[in-house]
């Protein structure tokens, strides 16, 4: 199987925005005010959801994997190619996995956690 890459990290209790600095202030000399980005924290949710399906789907798809190599279950010339068409599936939704948490990782990593208050989101591929 493959890691997981990194998840988008949700806004922890007590953390604060990057500290004012003099690249950030406003047309009136004043110091900006900064919000959590909420295009980053739909990610965080994306990842949220996502995450507990893809789970489920592996695990129902390993168990019956499971059960299907077992001799218990059926010995037959057809068990064989039902065992390969397992494999074949986990195998796909591992890719489908990795792809589909390797996109909101990448996004996420180039989407910024706070930005200016005033200000809309920027996007990575606006």
């Amino acid at each position: 199987m493959y890691a997981d890459p990194p998840a988008p990290q949700p806004l922890q209790p007590g953390e604060s925005p990057p500290a004012s600095s003099a690249d950030h202030l406003s047309p009136d000399g004043q110091a900006m005010s900064w919000e959590f980005n909420p295009e980053y924290q739909r990610l965080v949710t994306a990842w949220q959801e996502a995450l507990p399906v893809l789970d489920e789907l592996t695990t129902s798809l390993d168990k019956a994997y499971q059960l299907a190599r077992s001799r218990d279950v059926w010995d037959a010339a057809v068990a064989q190619r039902y065992v390969e068409d397992l494999a074949e599936w986990r195998k796909r939704l591992g890719l489908y996995r990795q792809a589909v948490l390797t996109a909101i990782s990448d996004q996420a990593a180039q989407t910024p956690r706070w930005i200016p208050s005033s200000a809309g989101a920027p996007h990575a591929y606006s």
